[in-house]
């Protein structure tokens, strides 16, 4: 979720640049604001915070794996 994040700034950063727009706030919307939040948000997705819910034990959930045959499927 966070590297799908960091993609979105970086995607909008590039559209403003490409743009050469500032959005009003030429202090808040910089080269080094938004990629310092980019790498940010990269960083914290490889340190494997934020990577999305797990499994939990016990085999219960939407996480269900058939191995050989699946049941009802004739």
């Amino acid at each position: 979720m966070l590297a799908i994040a960091a993609a979105v700034v970086f995607g909008i950063w590039l559209l403003a640049d490409l743009l050469d727009t500032n959005f009003g706030a030429p202090d808040l919307f910089n080269f080094p604001t938004m990629a310092s939040l980019g790498l940010l948000l990269l960083s914290l997705y490889l340190a494997g915070i934020g990577s999305g819910p797990r499994a939990s034990s016990g085999g219960t959930g939407s996480g269900r794996r058939f191995y050989g045959r699946r049941p009802g499927r004739g």
